[in-house]
């Protein structure tokens, strides 16, 4: 016969504390988040336009985005956005903080000014850009011209439209770049000195110790990069309206333009599983490979 535990009364007060302590971020995630989740999977049975009652529709609208060439060509858009702007943001951001790991004078000014994007609001950005990348007086075109090379028309142009839109993404990548200083900074020295008596150049120094160190930071600004950039829709927005043409309509665009243009909430529920679909099972492709990449070292 097993006897039965007791708990004590300090177990059981400190499990008064956990469920005290457990319990806002339950009711906000039951109030804020399970409730929205369960309402969109209802949703994406119905035909509902907010004005007229609601109408039991089945797999309707679930067969209406398989047979919808817009809705694949927004996916399309999503992903050619999602690769590009984690490639170059990713490789961007983790150059900077090599150099701004470096013993620089003035080195806490040139991190507050790389920092400084981050706080500046969606639309402040999009319209600083929407000047940047202009055709005619942007400063990328005039920087081009200097060097006698013709400028493309950026978000005019239906074949750089998205490319456009991977370069203003680098912009506000500060957090980014925080996360990396921290990876750095804890890579431990003796390593390096270690290296250095083998012999070891800065080259060899950075690919065997840098790299295989940092390498679960990377993955971490990836998987997250990545699960931002299929999301974002906003500067979007505001900066193309998913223009010129559908150059530029990617999925969140989608969504918010069959959810609050057209009103077809029931359609708009859908594709939002659409989107939940792609971001997860890219992010098991990414976890999938990382095996084979991401030093762990205490693996």
């Amino acid at each position: 016969m097993t006897a039965v535990s007791v708990p004590t009364p300090l177990a059981r007060r400190e499990a008064r504390r956990f469920h005290l302590f457990v319990s806002p971020w339950v009711v906000g995630f039951v109030l804020f988040s399970a409730g929205p989740i369960l309402a969109a999977i209802v949703l994406s049975f119905i035909q509902w336009n907010l004005l007229q009652a609601p109408k039991w529709v089945g797999f309707a609208n679930y067969v209406r985005m398989v047979n919808d060439p817009e809705f694949w060509e927004s996916i399309g858009n999503t992903v050619e956005y999602g690769l590009g702007s984690v490639a170059l943001g990713v490789t961007f951001t983790f150059l900077l903080a090599l150099l701004l790991n470096q013993p620089l004078r003035f080195q806490g000014l040139f991190r507050t000014v790389m920092y400084l994007p981050s706080v500046v609001s969606g639309l402040a950005t999009a319209l600083l850009w929407l000047n940047i990348l202009h055709p005619d007086y942007g400063l990328i075109n005039k920087v081009l011209a200097s060097f006698g090379i013709q400028g493309p028309g950026w978000l005019a142009s239906q074949e750089w439209a998205i490319p456009g839109l991977v370069l203003m993404s680098v912009w506000g990548a500060g957090n980014t770049i925080v996360i990396y200083l921290a990876g750095l900074q804890g890579i431990p020295r003796t390593l390096y000195e270690a290296a250095e008596i083998d012999g070891a150049g800065w080259w060899r120094r950075f690919w065997s110790v840098t790299v295989p160190m940092m390498s679960p930071v990377i993955f971490f600004n990836v998987v997250t990069g990545f699960i931002a950039a299929l999301q974002s829709y906003v500067l979007i927005l505001v900066m193309t309206e998913g223009g010129p043409g559908n150059a530029t309509m990617v999925l969140g665009l989608y969504i918010y333009r069959h959810a609050f243009v057209y009103f077809d909430m029931g359609y708009a529920a859908t594709l939002s599983w659409a989107m939940f679909v792609l971001v997860i099972a890219v992010t098991a492709i990414q976890f999938s490979l990382a095996g084979r990449w991401v030093h762990y070292e205490f693996k």
